[in-house]
């Protein structure tokens, strides 16, 4: 079974693509039943529906391709509750030779626009009908795109208001910074669509309501930085809530200066943008005043009173740690140090838990809004991610960690978000919910991702929670292409009724409102079947990569309340049961120990899991820990992977490029590395290789093969580290110098100081044992249950 392929037509990797029947069978499998889901993925199949879904009036499911259809009483019976529903007459010419999209069994996921109404799903898209070898009818894609063609969709910038940004700077930056800054920020500018509505709040220890309405001359309003701005007191500032949208009406914002459209006011923010300067003169001994906590309330509280909820985003730009008001990281003497994990443990973080608090309170109001926090952070020193987490991830938000705004990994950051598709529309995705309809023996405990529960109750909801739980919908504030969210869920019906063999339905319902501020729903509809105990299918089925990102988030949750040693040993349990359970082995035996194919390299994920930085937090600062676990909840399995294991490719003369296991023992002074751990991409260079390179022997034409070994590795890294976003760190280093120790930390240390006859291979000085020694005692405890 090829799980990338179901991937790519369903969008949805399954831990267990078969199913027991009972509660206690489905308990014994360990690895949780679960789904990765990527709501919005890029298929290479998507019919685009300019009409209106048909709803079951009793499950609230979308009709789908599993729903049986009685075509001459124009009837169809949901999957999900087997209840009759009617056609509507839009659907008169409906017949087994005159399907709709939404019918087709090769499309298990359509997207509907909202609003565009179609005299008919049949007659209006004359899709013609292919027999297929399997019995079934499909459509030709040339059919789909001229009904596409014919039928328009309107400007973007005729649809009222488009999304609103509010640009909020630090201005304790050095000139130089807020230089590089404004620079993006008016390339940025240029990039909104016109009926994008923009404001602008800057900071240092007091916060800076820009008035960009008032034409006579730049006009700001002050605000003290140690108070926060509660959304009530936004009125005061002459900022006064929207009018209430009327149906059929495009939503006006009543008369105020501080949030702008652009078609409009585009001089007057480019202006203000461009008169940004440095505030604050450095102090020695001291850090500067800056108010960020007191900043971002401000620019919530404005949005909360202007929003016309199409969508917004409270943008920050900071270089440095917020030392005065709500959200204060650090006093502003540099004698007092930033906290460290070792702090926060020992609760020696005199404001980690008030300042936790009070962005914890600030995210109730983003997600009441539907505002989405973003954190631009260019500074060497920490700035509170850490303490900012719970809104960010909460929001949906975006995070980028670097060393400066003139750096080409912010521009590159900055630049994607705000892409643009083939149709102009920025690549934004908004105010979306994603609730699930199951079969009725299937029950939702919850998910792990950047999504918030509705706690909406329904049929499908279990009473045990996981994460964001006790729902069948959730919010996401904002989403991409690539956000992917876990679900998990429970065996939860009469395991009597239920026949192994039949199959269960899981349906993804997915609002959300497109850049070019469309209203539009994806529905995904997948199905599988349950499965009788001690089935073969079930270990066929087990997906180990899902199962690992899976696992490797539950961790990662567990992390936020528990010490990491206490994380690592749930992890090891329950890989020892998860072993114990599928292994082949004879009793106390472990020389007799076998994992099938399918298993084999889920303990091999779980170890390195164990040592990864999400885990292991040596050597990493807590604003970094939480830059790696926000990152980490909203990656696909690939990406997942690659965080938890990376990848090792090895370049030399005896040909292309080829992976190598992730150890120690494959450096070599005569072969080049490419090291990818999503975070980081090193190129590693064997000391024999480096020795060449600096005797510059790729300039000479007699050594046209070592040119071109030298090229090979650098061109791969140009294009991971252009492909990802945020943009990786590239390292380039030597055999024995100090930064090699970006892949050293990763490898598996199968020859330490402790080894004997290491010759002239290198060595890791370490005390945590290799893959080798773990998977030995994973075999011994394994077979003793």
């Amino acid at each position: 079974m090829d799980f990338v392929e179901l991937e790519a037509i369903e969008g949805l990797r399954w831990s267990w693509n078969s199913w027991p029947v009972s509660k206690v069978e489905a308990s014994a499998l360990v690895i949780p039943l679960s789904i990765m889901c990527t709501p919005l993925m890029q298929l290479n199949e998507l019919p685009l529906l300019p009409y209106d879904p048909l709803i079951c009036n009793h499950c609230g499911a979308v009709l789908n391709p599993y729903a049986r259809v009685d075509y001459q009483s124009r009837i169809w019976i949901c999957p999900f509750c087997f209840q009759k529903n009617s056609f509507p007459r839009s659907y008169a010419g409906i017949g087994e030779n005159n399907l709709p999209a939404e019918l087709f069994p090769t499309y298990s996921t359509v997207e509907y626009v909202y609003g565009k109404k179609l005299a008919s799903p049949i007659s209006s898209s004359n899709l013609s009908l292919t027999p297929r070898g399997n019995g079934l009818l499909s459509v030709s894609s040339s059919s789909m795109s001229s009904m596409m063609s014919s039928f328009s969709f309107s400007n973007p910038d005729d649809r009222g208001l488009g999304p609103a940004f509010v640009f909020v700077v630090d201005t304790c930056s050095s000139n130089e910074e807020l230089s590089a800054l404004k620079n993006e920020l008016l390339l940025v500018v240029e990039k909104l669509p016109e009926n994008a509505l923009v404001g602008l709040v800057t900071f240092d220890a007091m916060v800076h309501l820009h008035d960009l309405g008032f034409a006579e001359c730049s006009r700001v309003v002050l605000l003290p930085g140690d108070r926060e701005l509660s959304s009530d007191q936004v009125p005061e500032l002459g900022v006064h809530r929207t009018r209430q949208q009327q149906i059929g009406k495009t939503p006006t914002i009543q008369s105020q200066s501080f949030l702008l459209p652009l078609s409009e006011f585009e001089f007057k923010i480019t202006t203000s943008i461009e008169e940004i300067h440095t505030s604050v003169q450095p102090i020695t001994g001291q850090r500067p005043k800056r108010s960020t906590g007191a900043a971002i309330s401000a620019a919530v509280g404005l949005l909360e009173a202007c929003s016309v909820n199409m969508g917004s985003r409270v943008m920050v730009f900071t270089s440095g740690p917020a030392t005065l008001g709500p959200g204060v990281i650090v006093g502003s003497d540099l004698g007092n140090a930033i906290r460290n994990h070792r702090d926060i443990i020992n609760g020696h973080a005199s404001h980690y838990k008030k300042s936790s608090t009070f962005y914890k309170q600030l995210s109730d109001r983003l997600f009441e809004a539907s505002i989405v926090l973003d954190l631009f952070a260019c500074s060497l020193d920490q700035v509170g991610v850490a303490e900012l987490k719970v809104p960010i991830e909460k929001s949906g938000g975006f995070v980028m960690l670097g060393d400066s705004f003139e750096s080409i990994q912010f521009r590159k950051c900055l630049r994607h978000i705000f892409n643009h598709d083939e149709d102009g529309s920025l690549k934004m995705y908004f105010d979306a919910t994603i609730e699930i309809v199951t079969t009725k023996d299937v029950k939702v405990c919850g998910a792990l991702g950047p999504c918030v529960s509705l706690q909406k109750k329904s049929n499908s909801v279990s009473d045990k929670d996981i994460g964001e739980g006790g729902t069948s919908t959730w919010k996401l504030s904002t989403l991409t292409k690539k956000t992917c969210i876990a679900f998990f869920f429970q065996v939860g019906g009469d395991e009597q009724k239920v026949q192994p063999g039949s199959a269960f339905f899981v349906q993804f319902i997915t609002r959300y409102r497109h850049g070019n501020m469309e209203i539009r729903r994806r529905v995904t509809t997948a199905a599988r079947r349950w499965v009788g105990s001690h089935s073969p299918e079930i270990n066929a089925g087990f997906d180990q990569e899902a199962a690992a990102s899976v696992m490797a988030r539950l961790a990662v949750h567990r992390s936020d309340g528990s010490h990491a040693h206490d994380v690592i040993r749930w992890i090891d349990k329950t890989l020892i049961r998860f072993a114990s359970k599928f292994a082949d082995y004879v009793q106390e035996d472990p020389s007799t120990f076998r994992l099938s194919s399918n298993f084999s390299l889920y303990p091999q994920f779980m170890y390195y899991l164990r040592r990864s930085q999400f885990i292991d937090v040596f050597n990493s600062s807590p604003d970094e820990t939480a830059f790696f676990r926000l990152m980490l909840n909203r990656e696909g399995v690939v990406g997942s992977l690659i965080m938890i294991q990376p990848t090792l490719f090895q370049y030399s003369f005896d040909g292309p490029p080829v992976p190598v296991v992730l150890d120690v023992r494959s450096i070599s002074p005569d072969v080049i590395l490419l090291f990818d751990s999503y975070f980081y991409v090193v190129i590693h260079y064997g000391s024999k290789i480096a020795q060449w390179r600096k005797l510059g022997y790729e300039r000479d034409p007699n050594y046209e093969n070592f040119r071109k070994l030298l090229e090979a590795p650098e061109a791969d890294a140009e294009q991971l580290v252009a492909e990802r976003i945020p943009v990786p760190k590239l390292v380039k280093c030597d055999q024995h110098s100090s930064q090699a120790r970006f892949l050293l930390a990763k490898l598996n240390p199968s020859l330490t100081q402790k080894s004997m006859h290491v010759d002239d291979k290198d060595v890791i000085f370490t005390d945590d044992v290799s893959l080798q020694v773990f998977i030995e005692h994973l075999q011994e405890l394994a077979v003793q249950r």
